[in-house]
């Protein structure tokens, strides 16, 4: 690892995230979508190199595309990832809506990433009125996917926060801790008052899932607000927002003093019904506000000290 910056320096630096696939949308929505283990590696290492920190990652099945939360289908990724690359690595826990705790965080428990992301609430999660975009699905399982979230929950129990604190915490992995309303800060201000998480916080607030807190520049506000009032300076504040939203919610965070997560995760799009090519062009176009207000992007190093991350010496991806 590089020599620390100072500590002044680090005021004016952005983290950009980058969660290149998740499993939100599914493959017949965009063609530019991550599917394969060579597709996710080439994505990750296209944003690192546009300026993003941190990657973070969810697997699928090569076949089909369907989310797989299996150490296996995330091994051959993580390895060219981690050889080629000083980007931070951030796993998923939260997988897919439609999957248990003990499946979600089996990759985490496997590799011990430096970050890991954790879901603060149970939440409906409701992607069905994607169905009025889309009408044509190349695999069976897609339409199911979406139309059963109508009536599916994602599952995030106290009981499943503290079984995912307790589990990476022995790894020494810290979080990416996703937001998506503003009971959910109050849920991670019990558990930091528990001893069960430690400061400094990197909270990831989550703008503009059907189920969550919407995208209204005060609901932007009112959820900055409200984690500076819990958890002053023993915070670092990051947002997301879904669909067409990513950009001007980005562009709120940075006004405020915010770092950014961008990806086709979060949205498919690079402007009105222009699709992103590649995660790496939403990683520019954040950098490009990032430096347009004077800012500067923060390099991996510089999350990791701004962040305290163990060190990717640490993790347990094979070479």
């Amino acid at each position: 690892m590089s020599s620390a910056t100072d500590p002044k320096e680090l005021r004016n630096k952005v983290v950009i995230t980058c969660a290149v696939t998740g499993a939100i949308h599914t493959p017949s929505m965009s063609p530019h979508l991550p599917i394969t283990p060579e597709e996710i590696s080439q994505a990750a290492l296209e944003a690192a190199q546009a300026g993003a920190a941190i990657v973070h990652l969810h697997a699928r099945n090569p076949q089909t595309g369907q989310p797989d939360q299996s150490p296996e289908a995330f091994l051959p990724f993580l390895k060219e990832i981690h050889a080629k690359s000083n980007v931070v690595i951030n796993i998923t826990t939260g997988g897919a809506p439609t999957m248990l705790v003990e499946e979600r965080l089996r990759p985490c428990a496997t590799y011990a990433p430096e970050v890991a992301s954790l879901n603060m609430g149970s939440m409906n999660f409701g992607l069905f009125p994607m169905l009025k975009r889309y009408k044509d699905f190349q695999y069976d399982w897609e339409r199911p996917y979406l139309e059963n979230s109508d009536e599916r929950i994602f599952k995030n129990t106290f009981r499943d926060i503290k079984n995912i604190l307790e589990t990476c915490r022995e790894n020494e992995t810290r979080f990416e801790i996703e937001c998506y309303d503003i009971g959910h800060l109050y849920t991670l201000s019990y558990f930091a008052s528990e001893g069960l998480i430690k400061p400094p916080f990197f909270i990831q607030s989550v703008f503009g899932i059907l189920g969550g807190i919407g995208v209204h520049p005060e609901d932007v506000a009112h959820m900055k607000r409200t984690a500076d009032r819990l958890f002053g300076n023993d915070y670092v504040w990051s947002v997301l927002g879904a669909g067409r939203n990513q950009l001007p919610i980005a562009a709120q965070s940075l006004s405020m003093g915010g770092n950014v997560r961008v990806g086709l995760e979060d949205s498919l799009w690079l402007g009105k019904g222009r699709l992103a090519q590649r995660n790496a062009d939403q990683v520019k176009a954040a950098r490009q506000m990032i430096e347009g207000l004077g800012l500067s992007i923060a390099t991996p190093d510089e999350a990791r000290q701004i962040l305290k991350l163990k060190g990717k010496e640490k993790v347990r991806i094979p070479n």
